[in-house]
């Protein structure tokens, strides 16, 4: 399970990647739309879409002699929930956590 989160956050851990999820969140959009929203070229785009295509968050979709690119929900709706679920492991054990304390605490 981890290993397959490890690609989403290396997509997501850079900043453009990050700004083209974004705005790919509002409709889909080419390389070349893209590049003129933002101070990257349209070769860096591409190659920053191919990483998050590579990772799942995106996909293509051809709109006549456009490849245009949209992002796939499913993917980040999975790692939501994914994260969900450490979380509430985090939150039981630090319960568990505050419980021992307390009692320890109490045979004081």
């Amino acid at each position: 399970m981890i290993t397959t989160l490890i690609p989403v956050f290396a997509a997501l851990g850079d900043e453009t990647r990050w700004s083209i999820l974004a705005a790919l969140g509002e409709g889909e959009a080419s390389a070349s739309a893209l590049a003129e929203r933002m101070p990257v070229s349209r070769q860096a785009i591409a190659k920053h879409l191919s990483v998050l295509h590579d990772a799942g968050l995106v996909e293509p979709v051809r709109a006549g002699r456009e490849l245009r690119y949209r992002v796939l929900g499913a993917q980040l709706s999975a790692t939501a929930q994914r994260l969900d679920t450490i979380g509430a492991e985090w939150d039981r054990r630090l319960v568990a956590i505050k419980e021992i304390a307390e009692e320890l605490e109490g045979r004081d």
